[in-house]
């Protein structure tokens, strides 16, 4: 299908409206915001000497969402220059140029009869082809355009991001009774490839999937909560990753949601389930909700909702709800045998096993919880959706639970849960006994002979799409991909003569092991392999280096050993970079320190949107001596052959950024922290940046011109250079901005990038710039403010400024 999404048009410029703007301008898409006309002027206005019929009046309401979305943090926007791609307007001036779009997105208030009337006039100036969608988080498709024609209604369908929708990945798409499939096969695959949304397909009904299985575990929770006499502490310890879920588990999410917002998604479905049912009684909203929303205790937004927090001299402290007295006290810890073996567990199946095999109150408590949710979630089958994948993905996606329902229900056994639930009386819908009668005892298989995930679809197992850009790292270890392995990483075989290596350490921190791993990695590539992408599916790319490992020998004050750790480390990072294949790097949300470091060597990066790049060293009283001082310098350098350009302006920068620990807000944001070059790019979808990394690799394999990276000579700033940089840094001291020990590290930072004591314009060997790196890393570990900084961050999680 030729089609193409190259102009957009949002109506609503809401938290919601602005917010998906926002996302279509992050990708490329210019973007019309619209609203509704004031109907009077603001007293800044009229200050100002303006009336009705000025456009900053009649826009209003869109350039004020433009500037709150410049302002917002975290910023709904990769890069603040993308607002440049989003034209405000209003819906009397601009209607007609509706018709410029190729996809309108209706984003106004939840109510029908609004809905309707917007559609009527959005048809009258409709170009015939261009897709229309509403964001409802509930409302009828179907019921929304009944009275337009069989052409608008073949274009139109529900398109329910969840918010943030920069950060949300679910995307619910829910097509209508006369919606195209082209049209929905099409918005499926741009969604995902060009939006990087995570699609799935819901049916019109009530709150479509995950809001409609969210809301009953978190009615069905509150209502276990006050049967067993449970805290909000007690609930929020039981529901959160013990069980696979986030750490804000219940109360925490409601604040961060809304009460108000999840009463009006609870009152939704109250509404229209039928009379006398028992889910209809599960979505009643309870009192004590609808006490506090009438307080205006609504959450995060409000400032106190379950938890509020207070703010003193002695520090913050955080209050938790009484839900008899609505009174706050201090939230206590809560622990016990259950949380402690579920904590003590490796991943969510054996957590999960952990806490509920463990009795005691809240092994039960969430017991109670969870096998309500999964027996709920099975009677929605085919109501909600058609596939057990799609609603495994809208929880995981939507409410970030690291499992689905049907998931769930395989890691705790099901057969044997679905017995237990029986035996409490429990009614299990029938197709799930077919299912455990015909001998199956999961609803997921994997299949090692094919190489395939099976899952259950209508009595059988179907084998799980496969999609070229979704390359699973797991499911190549399941089949024996593995080329070499150590206690810290893989290298995998990833199929068309390339490999990828992947970190496998605690919060992938680069250890001996990781460092080890590198280095036989690129020997075994250069003698038998096309080439290699270096990408894990971590939580996090990587976090740095093992501090702990050198907090403990430097506080033992083993400096050969602190030394020897130091240039394996950059021993390994060169022979990245000097690897006779070529070499790509796919990091994805944190990657700090020395994940920087082991990216910066790679021929390409391929930045995940959401990648969070910085050389943080500074943070824990040191400098970065894997080689990231030395290839910042050396980039500049290498900038530009002209040798009366000066670099001191451009040193100054990075400078800043290094001392200061800058990380990009996105992977669009590198560039402006000097991180990205021409070469490197961002890839939208997280999912496919392994695939993007492996095409990369093949592109420069295939490249007759391709030319492993060579030792390089550069000119340094030197004495002169250096001088500058310390006489800022002795500005902010004076001016009381940075601590002592800060001056000190800025003095090793700036030798380091000046190119020490050498006159100006001095060229240097990449071996004499890691020198300097690790003599001044090895000066700082021996300071004792430098290993109090390093212990408080491996201890309390945060920086200590002393």
């Amino acid at each position: 299908m030729s089609r193409m999404i190259r102009k957009a048009a949002v109506i609503g410029s809401g938290v919601m409206g602005s917010g998906i703007a926002a996302h279509l301008a992050n990708v490329g898409i210019e973007t019309l915001l619209l609203d509704i006309v004031p109907n009077a002027l603001t007293p800044q206005e009229e200050a100002a000497g303006l009336n009705l019929n000025a456009p900053k009046v009649r826009n209003r309401y869109a350039l004020s969402a433009l500037e709150k979305l410049k302002k917002t943090n975290p910023s709904p926007l990769y890069s603040s220059e993308f607002a440049g791609r989003i034209q405000p307007g209003n819906l009397e001036d601009d209607l007609n140029r509706l018709s410029e779009a190729d996809w309108i997105i209706e984003v106004i208030v939840e109510n029908l009869e609004a809905k309707q009337s917007l559609y009527q006039r959005i048809e009258q100036v409709w170009k015939p082809g261009t897709i229309v969608s509403s964001n409802t988080s509930g409302i009828s498709i179907k019921a929304m355009v009944q009275d337009r024609s069989d052409a608008f209604k073949e274009h139109f369908l529900g398109t329910h991001f969840f918010n943030p929708p920069r950060y949300m990945k679910l995307l619910e798409i829910i097509p209508g009774e006369k919606t195209s499939p082209a049209i929905l096969e099409f918005m499926k695959s741009f969604c995902e490839q060009k939006l990087g949304k995570g699609v799935v397909t819901a049916k019109d009904t009530p709150n479509f999937i995950a809001n409609r299985i969210g809301t009953f575990g978190l009615l069905v929770t509150l209502q276990e909560m006050q049967r067993g006499g449970f805290t909000v502490e007690e609930v929020d310890a039981v529901s959160g990753p013990a069980m696979g879920r986030p750490k804000s588990a219940t109360f925490r999410t409601l604040d961060l949601v809304g009460l108000d917002t999840f009463v009006h998604v609870a009152q939704n479905v109250y509404d229209t389930v039928p009379d006398g049912s028992a889910e209809k009684e599960i979505f009643k909203v309870p009192q004590v909700l609808k006490q506090m929303v009438a307080k205006g205790w609504t959450g995060e937004k409000t400032g106190q909702g379950f938890f509020k927090k207070l703010k003193s001299a002695e520090g913050t402290e955080i209050q938790s709800l009484n839900f008899d007295t609505l009174e706050y006290a201090k939230a206590r810890k809560i622990t016990s045998a259950s949380l402690e073996a579920s904590k003590n567990a490796k991943g969510t199946k054996d957590k999960l096993k952990a806490l509920l095999s463990t009795p005691d109150k809240y092994s039960k408590l969430a017991w109670d919880i969870l096998k309500q949710v999964l027996i709920y979630s099975a009677d929605k089958m085919g109501e909600i959706a058609d596939t057990v994948v799609d609603i495994d993905q809208a929880m995981k996606w939507g409410f970030n639970w690291n499992l689905g329902p049907f998931e769930t229900w395989d890691a705790i056994g099901l057969k044997r849960s679905v017995a237990k639930m029986e035996e409490e009386g429990l009614t299990v819908p029938a197709w799930v006994k077919e299912w455990i009668a015909q001998g199956h005892e999961s609803f997921y298989q994997w299949n090692e002979q094919e190489g395939k995930i099976f899952y259950y679809l209508k009595n059988e197992y179907k084998a799980l799409e496969e999609k070229p850009e979704l390359i699973s790292l797991a499911a190549f270890k399941k089949q024996n991909k593995i080329v070499k392995s150590n206690a810290g990483a893989n290298l995998i075989d990833i199929g068309d003569g390339v490999v990828c290596l992947e970190f496998a350490s605690p919060n992938n921190a680069i250890g001996g092991d990781i460092l080890t791993m590198i280095q036989q990695s690129v020997d075994e590539v250069n003698r038998n392999w096309r080439g290699m992408v270096l990408a894990n599916e971590g939580r996090n790319f990587c976090v740095g280096a093992n501090l702990m490992l050198l907090l403990m020998e430097a506080q033992d004050e083993e400096w050969d050993e602190v030394n020897n750790i130091i240039r394996l480390f950059q021993d390994s990072m060169m022979k990245l970079r000097f690897a006779e294949k070529p070499v790509v790097a796919a990091p994805h949300k944190m990657t700090l320190g020395g994940g920087v470091e082991a990216s910066l060597p790679a021929d390409e990066i391929i930045f995940s949107a959401e990648t969070y790049f910085g050389l943080v060293e500074t943070g824990v009283g040191l400098i970065p001596a894997g080689g990231g001082c030395k290839e910042m310098v050396m980039r500049l350098a290498l900038s530009t052959d002209d040798l009366e350009i000066d670099l001191q302006p451009s040193l100054n920068k990075i400078f800043e950024t290094i001392a200061m620990g800058k990380v990009s807000a996105s992977g669009h944001d590198t560039k402006r922290l000097g991180y990205m070059r021409p070469q490197d790019r961002v890839v939208i979808n997280e999912d496919h940046r392994i695939y993007e990394a492996k095409r990369a690799v093949l592109r420069l394999a295939d490249d007759a011109g391709y030319q492993p990276a060579k030792p390089q000579r550069f000119r340094v700033a030197g004495d002169t250079g250096k001088a500058v940089l310390q006489l800022g840094a002795y500005g902010l001291r004076q001016g009381g901005f940075i601590s002592d020990h800060d001056l000190l590290i800025a003095g090793k930072l700036a030798h380091v990038l000046a190119g020490g004591n050498v006159p100006v314009g001095t060229v240097v060997t990449e071996q004499y710039m890691l020198d300097l790196e690790r003599e001044a890393f090895l000066s700082l570990c021996g300071e004792p403010k430098t290993q109090a900084r390093m212990q408080h961050m491996l201890t309390k999680g945060k920086p200590l400024r002393n």
